[in-house]
């Protein structure tokens, strides 16, 4: 799989980019989908067209709680955080991970950006307690600048994630939180970021139980990440290679600039 994804990747490189318009064209349908997906695995009940009306439009959707739009424009800001940092090329840490939970968790004033302070459940799963949330993200940022670094960047992404998420270290927003951060990890190595569908939601579970279940074996959950980075990278090389025949035919209506792989 990491022989293909690095093809594809090779691959990318070598088309002439799309312009910069065209980069914010497909980042802003891909960020309305993907909000859709993550909030909706959380129990978001705004549909696909409502979290685009929401998030283009302005509207305010009636029957639907105002928890969720607002977790629909946390996300939405939080992944343009995310895509900001990528370009700022600045380091991950505790702080950057606290800021976008802050991004996501708008609506709750007094527990954005803060650690837990009480025991949480998932389903039959029990996250650390409350006084180890510290030491373990501190522990994971070690891990993560250290022998992390060693790892395939979609194996990478994948320990991290499952880490992040069997620390849990929010009240709320973990979900959210930890599929930015595995994206962020992506399009900081030039990749297209991922969007974790809906309809994948119980194979996606499924990869966490696989993990605690097996002495933390991450090979489901990077498996499933880089089936979603290998579509993602076939789908951003025929859009380019639409876009290069078009300029080919017709020089005139494309500007010189442009920005190199995913876009950043």
């Amino acid at each position: 799989m990491f022989e293909e994804l690095d093809i594809l990747y090779g691959r990318l490189q070598s088309i002439r980019p799309l312009s910069p318009e065209s980069v914010r064209r497909l980042s802003e349908d891909f960020m309305i989908d993907y909000t859709y997906n993550s909030n909706a695995i959380e129990g978001s009940t705004l549909t696909l067209e409502e979290t685009a009306l929401v998030l283009k439009e302005g509207v305010t959707v009636g029957g639907k709680p105002l928890k969720h739009h607002l977790e629909a424009i946390g996300h939405r800001d939080a992944y343009y955080y995310v895509e900001d940092f990528v370009k700022n090329k600045a380091p991950v840490s505790e702080r950057v991970i606290k800021d976008i939970h802050s991004l996501v968790l708008m609506d709750r004033q007094m527990d954005k950006g803060v650690y837990r302070s009480v025991p949480v459940r998932v389903g039959a799963f029990h996250p650390c307690q409350p006084f180890e949330v510290p030491v373990q993200m501190e522990r994971l940022m070690i891990d993560y600048a250290g022998e992390m670094q060693e790892f395939h960047v979609i194996e990478r992404a994948a320990v991290f994630h499952l880490r992040f998420e069997t620390i849990h270290p929010f009240i709320d927003g973990n979900g959210r939180v930890g599929r930015l951060l595995l994206n962020l990890e992506l399009m900081k190595a030039g990749l297209p970021p991922v969007n974790v569908k809906l309809t994948d939601r119980e194979r996606y579970y499924g990869c966490f139980n696989h993990y605690r279940e097996n002495n933390g074996d991450a090979s489901k959950l990077t498996t499933l990440i880089g089936e979603y980075a290998v579509y993602e990278l076939k789908r951003y090389i025929e859009i380019a290679m639409q876009a290069d025949t078009l300029r080919n035919a017709h020089p005139e209506d494309f500007c010189s600039e442009g920005e190199n792989g995913y876009g950043q």
